[in-house]
């Protein structure tokens, strides 16, 4: 029996009180709804919608994972009995049912990590009214699915209790497909379904409006599980207290075997950027047969041929969405009976090369603007497009061992492991690893973020894998038949075109190439991306409309030639610390220097000019690359214990040998250079506080940064530098070094005969040296702000130690709403720029200002630095 369509969706009012509140149909607020609740609004401009209510609750209250607020039920109860109206049915009836799913709604979107409720409202009672209605094999087919999730999600049952009745079922009636069951077969599979509650001790509520209160109250849990808390704390989602939930009328997709269907498509190629309605689609089938990849969907593509009138209908609604969200979309949809219905739409996740070609496609097709276009490439696009790909890829061809779905390109190299555990410990201890499943689940998450690459053996293109490695830009190859993942034996047999199979055991190296969908074996060579085609556009654009300038951090002249190539305008910081450690030549004699000026030794002269001369080689190769750009130099900022062993046999051995090379003996320097321990290194001797108690230090390395520009300009090649006195917190510290400096500069410049263009410069990484900027602004020319020091000191906390045993906790409990050392806290710390900035400008108005820290490559921090009018990153 076929019931004839619903007559058209009616608006209908929303409830009065904004705080607490029902909404039967959006538009909502987005942190009310939600981003599923908010984009359902737009849906409902151009398509049907299954009516859908979305509790409006305070989210502190559902986080928490308490009772729901009281009175919610009640207004539940109220937009249920609007749907009602708008459907034609009932909830609870037997003779006309009305059943709901429960879907989250969180504010950003988090694609298979919050919790799913679907068929909600049947019973044993109701699902004989719904056989009469539809059909046996339909009901009972709704009503196997209602045991297994609410079991598995609202109850807490295992998962695998489910499926291995189901798989039994199937290897006892020779079947391979769900949907290959009979309606017979269907009811013994509830009756073993439920003795799997028996046996649990559990039961499925006979009350719909239990099961619905139960299916809301489990969507909110989802908020905590640990596969979304993982997936927020991998993305840096923070700040958010829960989840909204959206109650939605149920349509079918697994209504009738030739019309009904269920399907998920993007308004682009998410792995391209093509301009194509690309996904998938299946016949018989509810939304959770798609994510679980249990059978090998269509191509989207094939309904033009299949259902023609529903393909132009969802062609028309989705590329009028992709024009209202200004953006490519990802929806999800149903075909009930040969109805389309729209169940969700959102800004698709998409690998960094589609991004590009989205952007620059959108502007030339007239939907973005330039600037518009900048703005929907997000910074882990860009960063994608950095990695390596093959060198080429008909080199490996003989080494192919299977080829699957193209899922997320890219080239990926690493170890295959079998679980995300094991691919997290290895990636842990420096492992590149590649992840190979059966297929993947939102429990995988953290083991697919360690990986390199992903490869299933089942699921298709909108499969999980797919997804999440797509918003990943990760390489990700799915759906290859041809894997017979062991994980028992912890071994992959992959059957070869030639019919010769392969076996590839944990620890081996496999390469993936997502772009083609080939599996192959060992490890293939790669090269690094150039900055071409749209890439080169959009950054053209960035360069057009961007107002800071973009600097590098470069201790080395190869690292300048690289930072130049890539578009940097500047070096803003140079560590010179780092030029000590490349070698052990020059760590010994740094080592030699130290023991020489703690020794007040005749030999400090010597130590110290040995290290010039390695210095100005360096300074005179950074200049070469940098060509004219301004590099900012920090003086020597660690404490000087860092450089030598700490303690044992080491320590004893470069005592015995320094003493030899100084005439002193081994217990003399032993105990000078234990002396240099410190209970609090951050706080003591380092910085500009090194260089006013050993000024020879400072003397050398001023004496390199002139030697080596004057040098430089000889040559025929600008030179500007510009040196920063590091960890100043008082006006005389600054005044002590810069009378250093500049006498240096004044020495240099009349012996080499040549005028150096330089400036000298502070960090503000102090507390005091930010409350003191319109003084230090008397001396200093430019300003950079040493954010990772200055974070540090306005908390009074060690980075790493706090990171280590407190910091993810504050976050995770939302005492900080983001680790202050990722992105900048913009009250306390940003509160010290902003009065380093004001007063700093208030003495010195043309007064250069910048940021080194790590801070200046995150987007979040970068925007702050931007409102404060920072001159660059």
């Amino acid at each position: 029996m076929v019931r004839a369509s619903p007559p058209p969706f009616k608006t209908l009012p929303a409830p009065a009180d904004p705080g607490l509140a029902v909404v039967p149909f959006p538009p909502v607020l987005k942190d009310h709804g939600g981003n599923r609740g908010r984009q359902l609004g737009a849906v409902r401009k151009f398509s049907p919608l299954d009516p859908a209510a979305t509790p409006r609750i305070r989210p502190v209250r559902c986080a928490a994972g308490k009772q729901l607020p009281e009175g919610l039920m009640s207004e539940v109860k109220g937009a249920v009995l609007l749907i009602q109206d708008d459907m034609h049915e009932t909830f609870g009836s037997p003779e006309n049912p009305l059943l709901f799913s429960v879907r989250s709604g969180a504010a950003l979107s988090m694609p298979g990590m919050m919790d799913t409720v679907l068929n909600l409202g049947l019973n044993d009672t109701i699902v004989l009214g719904l056989a009469k209605q539809h059909g046996e094999r339909f009901a009972y087919d709704c009503y196997r699915r209602l045991l297994q999730m609410f079991g598995d999600v609202v109850l807490g049952m295992p998962h695998h209790d489910f499926e291995e009745r189901l798989t039994a079922l199937k290897a006892k009636k020779g079947v391979k497909l769900d949907i290959e069951l009979d309606a017979e077969d269907l009811k013994f599979l509830i009756q073993e379904y439920k003795d799997v509650y028996e046996r649990l001790g559990q039961v499925l509520p006979q009350d719909p409006w239990e099961q619905l209160r139960m299916g809301i109250d489990a969507v909110f849990r989802s908020w905590k599980t640990p596969r979304a808390v993982k997936y927020r704390s991998l993305h840096k989602i923070t700040g958010l207290k829960g989840t909204a939930v959206n109650v939605q009328a149920m349509v079918f997709g697994n209504r009738t075997v030739e019309d009904s269907g269920t399907g998920v498509c993007f308004t682009r190629n998410p792995a391209t950027g093509e301009r194509e309605l690309f996904g998938e689609f299946l016949f018989n089938a509810q939304g959770e047969d798609m994510v679980a990849g249990i059978r090998t969907p269509l191509p989207v593509s094939e309904l033009e041929t299949r259902m023609p009138a529903i393909y132009k209908e969802l062609l028309d609604i989705t590329t009028k969405l992709e024009l209202d969200m200004k953006d490519m979309q990802d929806c999800e949809f149903t075909v009930q009976e040969g109805r389309l219905f729209m169940l969700q739409t959102r800004n698709g996740k998409r690998t960094g090369a589609a991004a590009l070609k989205i952007a620059v496609d959108m502007v030339k097709e007239g939907i973005l603007t330039e600037k518009e276009a900048v703005l929907i490439v997000e910074p882990r696009h860009l960063d994608q497009l950095l990695h390596p790909t093959f060198v080429d890829e008909s080199a490996y061809k003989k080494d192919v061992l299977a080829t699957g779905l193209a899922a997320s390109p890219g080239a990926a190299i690493g170890r295959v492991v079998f679980n995300a555990e094991d691919a997290e410990e290895w990636h842990a201890r420096g492992e590149k690893v590649i992840l190979c499943r059966i297929e993947t689940s939102p429990e995988d998450v953290g083991g697919m973020h360690a990986a390199e690459g992903i490869c299933t053996s089942r699921g298709g293109m909108t499969s999980h894998a797919a997804v999440v490695a797509r918003g990943w830009g990760k390489p990700c190859v799915c759906g290859c038949e041809a894997l017979r993942v062991d994980y028992k034996l912890q071994q992959v047999t992959i059957d070869r075109k030639d019919g010769i199979p392969v076996v590839v055991k944990e620890g081996e190296w496999l390469s993936l190439n997502g772009t083609t969908g080939e599996i192959i074996l060992g490890q293939q060579p790669v090269e690094d991306p150039a900055l071409v085609g749209d890439l080169a556009t959009l950054m053209s654009w960035v360069d057009k409309y961007r107002r800071l300038q973009v600097w590098t951090n470069a201790d080395t002249p190869e690292d300048a030639k690289v930072a130049r190539a890539n578009g940097a305008q500047g070096i803003g910081l140079t560590r010179t610390e780092h030029m000590f450690f490349s070698t052990p030549q020059r760590i010994a004699a740094v080592r030699r220097m130290i023991a020489a000026v703690e020794l007040h030794s005749p030999a400090e002269a010597d130590a110290l000019k040995e290290l010039e001369q390695y210095q100005r080689e360096d300074f005179e190769g950074i200049f070469h690359a940098m060509y004219g750009l301004p590099v900012t130099i920090r003086l020597l900022d660690p404490p000087l214990h860092e450089f030598l062993p700490h303690e044992g046999p080491a320590l004893s051995n470069l005592c015995q040998q320094i003493a030899a090379e100084l005439g002193v003996e081994p217990d003399v320097v032993h105990a000078r250079l234990e002396g240099l321990s410190e209970s609090n290194p951050m706080m003591g001797l380092r910085g500009c506080r090194l260089g006013i108690v050993h000024p020879g230090i400072t003397e050398m390395q001023a004496s390199a940064i002139f030697n080596a520009a004057a040098n430089v300009i000889k040559s025929g090649v600008s030179v500007h530098p510009k040196l920063m006195v590091p960890l100043v917190g008082v006006y005389d510290e600054l005044q002590n070094q810069v009378d250093i400096l500049r006498k240096v500069a004044d020495r240099v410049q009349k012996d080499k005969g040549v005028k150096i263009r330089y400036q000298v410069g502070t960090m503000i990484e102090v507390p005091r040296g930010a409350l003191q900027a319109g003084k230090l602004a008397e001396i200093a020319e430019f300003f950079s702000f040493g954010t990772n020091d200055l974070t540090q000191m306005t908390f009074g906390i060690s980075r790493d130690d706090a990171q280590a045993k407190f910091l993810t906790q504050y976050v995770s409990s939302g005492i900080l709403s983001r680790d202050p050392f990722d992105t900048i806290d913009v009250d306390g710390v940003g509160e010290m720029v902003r009065l380093a900035v004001k007063r700093g400008r208030e003495t010195r108005p043309d007064i250069e200002l910048g940021i080194c820290g790590e801070h200046g490559g995150d987007p979040a921090s970068i925007a702050f630095f931007e409102k404060m009018g920072l001159d660059y990153v």
